[in-house]
């Protein structure tokens, strides 16, 4: 299996059309077609329902699709890390990030590294702790910027400034909002929307709430704010959530009372050999005033 034709899989899978995806590949339509056969025999498994004019991902092929990317996103990765210039620092550096205000600590640190190193590229993805630690023991992010408290043990770790408070994100028309905090027990009686469970966040989450918790109707769990929203204004139900920059149209944010404040943390893996750009980024950030 070389990424030659991981590459192929991944443009037919976009676009659900060989015709199409060979014509943007510069291949023939016979040879794509054998190159999907051979790849479909080679697992052992169908990748693709065919139909007349289009080829629809089976669910085996749903999940060799994410690891064929996370594949063929690591062969480019490694060639930009090898491809140094004598002279000039380049390189792609990824980083895995939660939804924390801290982002735009860190995104002050990378305007300035990229002033001094302005051919290395950051590429960014959003995820939880779960899903940036997942990533990063894969190999497919270099640094992880974690809400604390987590277990970093295996990491190297450089403390943000930024600190994160929680707060909850609700309707401005719901009787909540004309209060200028929330305090425990507040939430019973309003659906709730939080993070996802068994974390440490939402321990930290329900011993705030303390002897409420229990009578809390929690609606449902999320790991992207933004979707959560959504759902919370059309419900009129509240999103337990840290504070944000953003801004949500008709939905206002109120801090916990008392206040409940945590830290958030960059991490790398302890003794693994990274690129030259992700190493002067992290000496950079160590440095840093």
């Amino acid at each position: 299996m070389d990424i030659r034709v991981l590459e192929y899989f991944l443009m037919v899978a976009r676009e659900e059309n060989i015709t199409k995806a060979a014509g943007l590949l510069h291949v023939t339509q016979p040879t794509l077609s054998r190159q999907l056969m051979q790849l479909e025999e080679e697992l052992g498994t169908k990748l693709f329902e065919r139909t007349n004019h289009s080829v629809i991902l089976t669910n085996e092929g749903m999940l060799f699709r994410r690891r064929a990317q996370d594949i063929v996103s690591l062969a480019e990765k490694a060639k930009s890390e090898v491809a140094q210039n004598e002279d000039t620092l380049t390189g792609i550096i990824s980083i895995g990030c939660n939804e924390l205000k801290s982002v735009q600590e860190l995104a002050k640190y990378m305007t300035v590294f990229q002033e001094r190193y302005p051919k290395v590229k950051f590429e960014l993805y959003s995820g939880s702790n779960e899903e940036i630690q997942e990533r990063m023991e894969q190999g497919t992010l270099d640094i992880g910027l974690f809400l604390q408290p987590f277990g970093l043990e295996k990491y190297e770790t450089l403390p943000m400034r930024t600190k994160e408070r929680w707060g909850i994100l609700i309707h401005q028309d719901a009787p909540l909002a004309q209060q200028a905090a929330i305090y425990p027990g507040d939430l019973v009686g309003t659906l709730v929307f939080t993070i996802h469970v068994n974390t440490p966040a939402h321990t930290e989450l329900k011993e705030w709430s303390g002897e409420f918790a229990k009578d809390m109707d929690f609606s449902a769990n999320y790991n992207v704010l933004h979707n959560a929203v959504i759902v919370a204004r059309e419900r009129k139900g509240a999103v337990i959530c840290l504070e944000q920059d953003s801004h949500y149209d008709e939905m206002k944010f109120l801090p916990l009372d008392p206040e409940l404040a945590v830290g958030s943390t960059l991490a790398w893996k302890k003794g693994r050999v990274v690129s030259q750009a992700t190493k002067a980024f992290l000496q950079f950030l160590q440095g840093r005033d």
